[in-house]
């Protein structure tokens, strides 16, 4: 996910009268809407490619086979809705965490948990870390989360759909929670998970793509590349297999090439 403003805590934090609050999920009822609509959808997306032509053909030829055929897949589908919407009434509220309070704010002494229907209180002074974990995906944030590592226990808070903490940057998010943590001598940790493995060819770039980002002409990029260790894949598109199986296309690995883009730019530019 993009950050649209990764240097505000604007709505990801929040004072209330008895300490300082980190939002994860602004409202929980509206959570859990999303989470029910996803359920309902899923299914419908997997079964309409097979729904919607068998009703068309029913419905064009009368066939009783194909009536059937229908009544089993649109059977299946809900069934499928239903199982899916019993889940989440039980997994979403177990395990949402709707905010984390440190009161007092500044120095605090213990922490209040709070579900979709209960909260907890957790003791800073049992607390022996906290980190921050982010994945990335080619240079983008896919997920954030921050996990209370205490003694006795762990607690894993993940932003809802939306949240604005999802977008804040994490040097903010850690200096915050040092700021609350730091005078109990509790740790704040950053742990970044990078995604390596993208589909080939798929997901690899293109000459022209890795050019873009390496701001070079595109005929340098296979000499650069093979300079800094970027990993390159020739393949003949299924397009091209019959009519011209000669014309070989080179990808390159995504991950690779953005970790060297900084690397190259500066090269280019001192000539």
């Amino acid at each position: 996910m993009a950050l649209r403003d990764a240097d505000s805590l604007a709505g990801a934090v929040k004072t209330a009268p008895t300490g300082a609050r980190l939002v994860f999920v602004p409202g929980r009822f509206r959570e859990l809407g999303y989470a029910f609509g996803a359920s309902a959808l899923v299914p419908l997306w997997v079964a309409a490619p097979l729904l919607v032509p068998a009703l068309a053909i029913a419905a064009l030829y009368r066939s009783g086979f194909v009536w059937g055929l229908f009544w089993v897949i649109l059977g299946l589908t809900a069934l499928a809705v239903a199982l899916l919407v019993v889940g989440t009434v039980f997994t979403a509220p177990a395990t949402m965490v709707r905010w984390i309070e440190f009161r007092p704010s500044g120095s605090a002494a213990q922490l209040v948990v709070a579900r979709f229907l209960r909260t907890s209180t957790v003791a800073v002074a049992d607390l022996r870390r906290v980190v921050v974990h982010e994945r990335l995906r080619l240079g983008r944030r896919t997920s954030i989360k921050v996990v209370l590592h205490a003694s006795r226990d762990r607690v894993d808070c993940e932003p809802g759909l939306f949240a604005p903490l999802s977008e804040v940057g994490t040097d903010l998010l850690i200096g915050w929670l040092t700021e609350q943590l730091g005078p109990a001598g509790v740790p704040v940790e950053l742990q970044t998970e990078v995604q390596r493995n993208l589909l080939c060819p798929d997901e690899w770039w293109t000459p022209s793509e890795v050019a873009t980002r390496w701001q070079v002409p595109v005929s340098t990029v296979d000499e650069l590349a093979a300079r800094h260790g970027v990993r390159a894949y020739g393949y003949t598109p299924r397009a091209a297999a019959l009519t011209s199986p000669e014309a070989e296309l080179t990808v390159y690995d995504p991950v690779r090439a953005l970790e060297v883009a900084e690397a190259v730019r500066a090269e280019r530019a001192g000539g």
